[in-house]
């Protein structure tokens, strides 16, 4: 992985410093928070309901062992003992005094990390494949591409104050696994004809008040050139997307005002005066990056381990837990291994300091030394023996962290809601708590088969409940908490946004809605056919008549203090 150089540490260094100092002048009132707010959005730290809240980056969700230890100490230290991963494969920290920010950042900056740009109106952290480097279906591993953007979209003085907040995904895989339809920019890797690497280029993605599929503006953009040509993008935005109105800043709303290919002609006239400017890329860097993703020391292994294959036959656990958290290895005999943030009573994504720590010595006996954080909230082992993986098992249920729930309804997205948030309309933790405890038959999940539900507390979609198979979404109802459910939403190849079947119901409503809907689904499927199939293929009008046919009971929901009420 990455490793900082000395102006790395030079730059986070002096971050560091600048950010204890502006800390310092606020506590004495020389700042007001409104002066204070810009200076410490650009460094990750929001104030939320009952503390200031802090964000951590975690570059395309790529972690060290000691990098996750010091997660597990800055939990301990400064917060309530846990932290919150998110979708774009971050940590967040929930109970944060102001005071402790700046000795936070520079734990962070001992073990090569910080907050910066993890908020404000920037570009944010550039999130990719979990399955980077690894993945069977790869076609180049896009984590050198991503670090070079992340050096290159850090402190850029040109777009440090956007319209608006600004997202980056790459992927190198056949199969999207980065969302990259859904963000304001997103890069495939593609060959041409001549068998030449470089990217397909999508913009003006993104959910929110607005969700949108973004727009394929070049099919090929030879490598050398994604710096060049995503300033070209950048400055088209920054000269003329909207300040006068947060709810139309976004890229999407530009490109949608002047259509798509008026907008790809913009940023080819704008591009034809810098493509091939300093901002060229040039085989030497990219070597020079790419030997920090160097192939780790596999062992010579067979294709599939006999000792692997005979315990899935005798331990039918361990076959679930394979069949639904173990993912194919580019490497003969080796898997990746996606440990659970989604175990019953625990809300979606987060992770005790005992289990970060526990984590951290896992990737080290088992994975290099080296782990991932996935969009939907999970971490990942990459590089796991097979012949491991039964022992890496039995370790992982001792902790908490091998649900074999991986793809399935209780696998699902949740921001942190209403328990936290002060822009959320409505909770989404107690709410993916009951739908869990309604779903606790692994049997039955496993029947139900594939299936996505995502959960965001307010219209932001921090929890992607517009690409959800299911989608639900916190919504005030004079001055109440209630849900709006959608359905037939995807990520991936086949992105897609879903459709709302209805008015919203009650949080006491919501397991039993969902229950209707999986009713449905189970009642209409044909063969083995996926959730998402099966709504896509009837649309939303059987799901919409059998909830709204009958009233829906109501059952007490989990308490009204998630922080209070977690449970490892």
């Amino acid at each position: 992985m990455y490793r900082y150089d000395s102006f790395d540490h030079q730059i986070i260094q002096e971050r560091v410093e600048q950010f204890r100092d502006q800390v310092r002048r606020r506590i004495a009132n020389e700042l007001s928070e409104d002066e204070f707010r810009i200076l410490r959005l650009q460094n990750g730290l929001y104030m939320q309901r009952h503390a200031y809240m802090l964000r951590v980056a975690v570059p395309y969700g790529l972690l060290s062992s000691t990098q996750m230890r010091q997660f597990a100490t800055i939990a301990r230290k400064y917060d309530r003992g846990y932290g919150h991963f998110t979708t774009r494969q971050n940590i967040q920290y929930n109970w944060i005094n102001l005071e402790d920010t700046p000795d936070i950042l520079a734990d962070l900056a001992k073990v090569e990390m910080h907050a910066v740009q993890t908020s404000g109106n920037c570009m944010r952290n550039i999130t990719s494949d979990e399955f980077a480097g690894v993945a069977a279906d790869e076609i180049i591993d896009p984590r050198p591409y991503a670090e070079i953007l992340r050096q290159w979209t850090t402190f850029h003085p040109e777009f440090a104050y956007l319209p608006r907040k600004f997202k980056i995904a790459i992927n190198g895989a056949k199969e999207d696994r980065a969302a990259i339809a859904v963000h304001d920019i997103g890069l495939t890797v593609v060959h041409n004809a001549e068998g030449e690497v470089g990217f397909k280029v999508m913009v003006g993605g993104g959910m929110g008040r607005t969700p949108i599929l973004g727009s394929v503006i070049r099919e090929f953009l030879p490598w050398q050139h994604v710096m060049t040509y995503l300033e070209a993008i950048l400055r088209i935005y920054n000269q003329f997307g909207r300040r006068d109105n947060i709810y139309k800043a976004r890229i999407k709303i530009l490109v949608k005002a002047l259509g798509v290919e008026e907008f790809a002609r913009q940023v080819e006239a704008e591009w034809q005066d810098i493509k091939n400017g300093p901002g060229t890329l040039t085989v030497e860097e990219l070597q020079r990056v790419s030997a920090y993703f160097g192939r780790p020391a596999y062992a010579d292994l067979a294709e599939t381990d006999g000792r692997f294959l005979e315990f899935q036959k005798q331990n039918k656990a361990f076959a679930n837990w394979v069949k639904r958290n173990v993912k194919d290895h580019k490497i003969a005999g080796y898997s990746a291994v996606v440990l659970s943030l989604k175990k019953p009573g625990v809300p979606p994504g987060d992770a005790s300091a005992d289990q970060m720590d526990f984590v951290a010595d896992l990737a080290d006996r088992y994975s290099f030394g080296e782990l991932r954080v996935t969009h939907e909230q999970n971490l990942v082992l990459a590089d796991v023996e097979q012949s491991k993986l039964y022992d890496l098992w039995q370790e992982a249920k001792a902790h908490g962290l091998a649900t074999p729930n991986i793809g399935l309804l209780t696998d699902m997205i949740c921001c942190p809601g209403g328990d936290f948030c002060s822009l959320a309309n409505a909770k989404s933790i107690p709410i993916a708590l009951d739908i869990t405890d309604r779903f606790n038959d692994l049997d039955y999940l496993h029947d139900i088969g594939e299936l996505e539900l995502n959960m965001s507390g307010c219209i932001n979609a921090c929890g992607h409940h517009h690409v959800g198979n299911i989608g639900i979404l916190g919504v005030d109802k004079d001055g109440s908490e209630w849900y709006q459910v959608s359905i037939g939403g995807a990520q991936g190849n086949q992105a897609a946004i879903g459709k709302i079947i209805g008015p919203s119901f009650s949080a006491g409503q919501m397991p039993e809605v969902i229950a209707r809907i999986i009713e449905v689904y189970l009642r209409e499927r044909v063969s083995a056919e996926r959730f998402i199939d099966t709504a896509q293929r009837l649309g939303i009008a059987p799901f919409k008549e059998f909830v709204y046919a009958t009233p829906i009971k109501t059952i007490e929901h989990h308490g009204e203090d998630a922080g209070s009420a977690v449970s490892y």
